[in-house]
């Protein structure tokens, strides 16, 4: 088969969060099972000077965006065996930043519609368009309403992956015609809640509707998770799957990594011993035996930081020691801040994303706290098992889908259902106390390092459902 990504960004061109990882390494598990599989993202000014000399220039051609023809260059390079198409527009992406401008609708309208024009061009006919997120949501739309019947474009079938379904692309009535020519009688197909939602019209258009955890497939159909767009996900559930997303074990591997203290896997544990001691005193945290808690997130809400904030120094007095590392809200900065000024022996606190830092706290720390409100998928849970870090988690998305809680001593971690901070200091507990039965610990972390979060399995999933498509 042949699969064309779109997305917004991908490692290593662009990226801002899970999705670049996804699209930077689930392609390529997907070659490897022997489908001729593309991607497709626009060509960011961020783009670093190194990459974008290996791009090259293929054509240039022009898009409509409503009733302008804008300028499209095509390029093209090759990374990690994977061919990547880039969209050029110096008025839409020749800018610092991939997104949070004015125009960020008419951006990936022009994005969307260049994506399908671009099929003329190239030496590439996809049976599956895969597109992710609102940034491309479009893309089913336009071939329903424009491109379905034209010569080259038959059979097409459309898959639409929902990585965060809070960021919709819902704009004014007034898009529909001024910016994506889409004739008014086609306004049901994006029209939801007096507004016009891209996303709303992937599920509309698209042949499948992908998330990336089993659990958050059915966790959107609840108004809580849903953020508004339940009523039209339950209506369209025959369409909607979840498949778990995976990291990237080539990068995060213990036996090879060499940012960190002393390498180690499951049949060699000794290693993260070294590793701990060695982030103790990069840390100028207190030696000794006590567990320490790593926290390597954004600081805001949805991140459960409240949570943690509520009880945070009951933790510490369970013999806790923290290494955190992470920003957001400045009411959460200060708090960690806070903590650390009171406990400098017990408390680490970096403010900002050091990836070197983040390797050792995974390698370093012996649980990872992630008490989420909700969680798409979440993929520093299973880098943390990769590292022998054991997670302490709620059960929710993409958590929920990969970690067992340790009750019945078979799991890989520690879980507490209810958004509630003593539940969560509940969890904390049953860590320490199998933390202290040495034994009974090391077995868990041989089961957390053990655990296979590679793309294979999630591409395995994915290749059944664009076969399934495909009639194949």
């Amino acid at each position: 088969m042949n699969i064309l990504f779109a997305a917004s960004e991908a490692v290593p061109f662009a990226a801002s969060g899970g999705l670049a990882d996804v699209i930077g390494s689930l392609p390529a598990a997907i070659r490897d099972k022997g489908h001729d599989c593309r991607v497709v993202i626009p060509l960011y000014k961020s783009i670093r000077p190194e990459l974008r000399a290996q791009l090259t220039f293929l054509t240039n051609i022009t898009v409509d965006v409503s009733w302008r023809k804008q300028y499209c260059g095509i390029f093209t390079a090759l990374w990690n065996g994977i061919t990547y198409y880039f969209i050029d527009n110096e008025y839409y992406f020749g800018r610092e930043g991939l997104y949070g401008f004015y125009d960020d609708c008419e951006r990936f309208v022009f994005f969307s519609r260049a994506v399908l024009e671009m099929l003329r061009y190239i030496d590439f006919a996809p049976d599956i368009i895969n597109g992710n997120d609102w940034q491309t949501a479009l893309i089913p739309v336009f071939y329903q309403v424009f491109y379905k019947y034209q010569q080259g474009y038959q059979d097409i079938k459309h898959v639409f992956t929902i990585h965060n379904i809070q960021y919709q692309g819902s704009y004014g009535r007034e898009v529909l015609n001024e910016v994506m020519g889409i004739p008014l009688y086609h306004m049901g197909i994006l029209e939801y809640d007096g507004a016009i939602n891209m996303m709303k019209g992937a599920i509309e258009a698209a042949d499948k509707i992908t998330t990336v955890s089993p659990s958050y497939a059915w966790e959107i159909l609840d108004p809580w998770y849903s953020h508004g767009l339940d009523r039209i996900l339950v209506n369209k559930q025959y369409k909607l799957c979840g498949i778990l997303n995976g990291i990237d074990t080539t990068l995060y591997d213990p036996q090879k990594d060499t940012l960190i203290a002393k390498k180690f896997s499951a049949a060699r544990p000794a290693g993260k011993k070294a590793c701990k001691e060695a982030l103790l005193a990069e840390l100028a945290l207190q030696e000794g035996d006590e567990p320490i808690i790593g926290i390597i997130t954004r600081f805001v809400s949805h991140k459960g930081i409240d949570l943690i904030r509520y009880v945070f120094e009951d933790i510490v007095e369970l013999g806790y020691k923290f290494a955190i590392l992470g920003s957001g809200e400045k009411v959460y900065e200060d708090f960690f801040s806070e903590m650390q000024w009171r406990y400098p022996d017990r408390v680490s606190v970096t403010l900002g994303f050091q990836p070197d830092l983040a390797r050792r706290i995974y390698a370093g720390a012996d649980m990872f706290l992630m008490p989420s409100q909700s969680e798409p998928c979440g993929l520093a849970q299973m880098i943390a098992m990769r590292y022998g870090t054991v997670p302490i988690v709620r059960e929710t998305g993409g958590l929920r889908d990969s970690v067992k809680d340790d009750g019945d001593g078979d799991g890989n971690g520690f879980t507490f259902k209810t958004y509630n901070a003593h539940d969560m200091l509940d969890a904390c507990r049953r860590a320490k106390e199998q933390y202290d039965n040495k034994d009974a610990w090391a077995k868990l972390v041989k089961r957390a390092l053990q655990m296979d979060f590679s793309w294979s399995t999630s591409a395995d999933s994915y290749i059944g459902l664009y076969k399934e498509l495909c009639h194949q």
